[in-house]
């Protein structure tokens, strides 16, 4: 059939409206049909984070949702089929007030297991039996405490994951695990008085021990403590930042490839910094990224595009999530939103759904649908 000049512009609208999927591709970086199209499940609740990893070992990455944060709300464990996040399984028999659900192999048998994070209630041990189904073991640190953030981690190095446990305005708690997923020798890091949302385990003095880089809210000072060895700290941190941010999230890793480590703090109502590391550990010369009155709840730093260059990912709060494209040498980010769409995101996990190279993205939204979006090259 011959198309005539007119006709083929009729024809090719056509296929605009009828093949959103192929439109999308071709003028977006990410892409979900319709923009909602592809949910982790169909429920809004009060998420408040997302896991990815294979919890039944069949090679891909399923998603765990923790919902609740102050509301007791339904804990779920999402399967990944060839059709999408097709199954869902309770995980626990009780709500739960949860901020963060992390995983790893916690009592040795090769499996990933998850942790609870809960906000004035218990946090709580999962054991998985190898298929993903989970059965609680039960509990570790304080009973009750104002947890916002789980951190998985082998602290002492004596092989085990150990836990961090990020309790806004009281003690934060390190629990050691004794390789059977038992946590019951536990003790504090920072300041007892630090509102801390975040901590990340990083080597920042390069010495061969993982150092915590905390992200403290209500104005507070962010801090770096240095590792003394056997899971002890040191009891005054090195500061970062300007002492009054409102930082709740913080990633770390080697941006513009000069051999140290830099950090980077997804703020509320500022802009996020990178702060770039040195031998001194001074972390004077900065960029920001994001708008002024932006609102992070929590950032990532991944490869994107498979470019070689670490990109930072960010999750916000009334303001379209986005990528920051990294140039290569960190002088420069290019902004391209995930979506054009404003959710309360609290987090977000990057993994590969849809079986190619990429790296896709899910969103942890709050009272919404928790999206993902495929990421395609233009």
């Amino acid at each position: 059939m011959e198309i005539r000049p007119n006709a083929k512009l009729a024809f090719s609208l056509s296929i605009c409206l009828f093949s959103s999927l192929f439109c999308i591709s071709q003028s977006h970086q990410f892409f979900n049909p319709r923009g909602t199209f592809f949910s982790v499940g169909t429920a809004q609740h009060r998420t408040a984070s997302v896991s990815m990893a294979d919890v039944d070992g069949d090679g891909d990455l399923d998603a765990v949702i923790a919902n609740g944060r102050h509301w007791a709300e339904q804990n779920y464990v999402f399967i990944l089929t060839k059709g999408g996040y097709k199954i869902a399984r309770l995980l626990g028999k009780e709500l739960s007030t949860t901020y963060a659900a992390p995983l790893a192999d916690l009592d040795g048998d090769g499996d990933l297991d998850i942790l609870t994070g809960n906000d004035m209630a218990p946090n709580r041990i999962f054991l998985n039996d190898g298929k993903g189904h989970f059965s609680e073991k039960g509990f570790f640190g304080e009973l009750e405490a104002p947890t916002r953030s789980l951190l998985l981690a082998d602290i002492n190095t004596d092989g085990h994951t150990d836990v961090l446990i990020t309790n806004r305005g009281k003690a934060n708690e390190i629990c050691f695990n004794d390789g059977k997923a038992n946590f019951s020798r536990c003790v504090p890091f920072g300041n007892k008085d630090d509102s801390t949302i975040d901590v990340i385990a990083a080597d920042m003095n390069q010495d061969g021990k993982v150092d915590l880089i905390l992200a403290n809210r209500d104005k507070q000072q962010n801090y770096i403590y240095l590792n003394k060895g056997n899971g002890a700290f040191d009891e005054t941190g090195i500061p970062f930042g300007t002492g009054t941010d409102e930082t709740r999230s913080v990633a770390v890793v080697d941006l513009n490839k000069d051999g140290f480590p830099d950090i980077v703090t997804g703020n509320i109502r500022e802009a996020n910094v990178i702060y770039f590391g040195d031998k001194d550990l001074r972390f004077d010369k900065t960029l920001t990224i994001g708008a002024p009155d932006e609102s992070t709840y929590h950032l990532l730093a991944e490869d994107i595009n498979l470019d070689g260059h670490i990109d930072i990912i960010t999750a916000n709060n009334g303001s379209p999530c986005a990528v920051y494209f990294n140039d290569g040498k960190a002088t420069a980010f290019k902004k391209v939103n995930i979506t054009d769409e404003s959710y309360d995101t609290y987090q977000i996990a990057v993994g590969k759904i849809n079986g190619d190279a990429l790296p896709d993205i899910i969103l942890a939204n709050s009272d919404f649908l928790n999206l993902y979006f495929l990421s395609r090259k233009k």
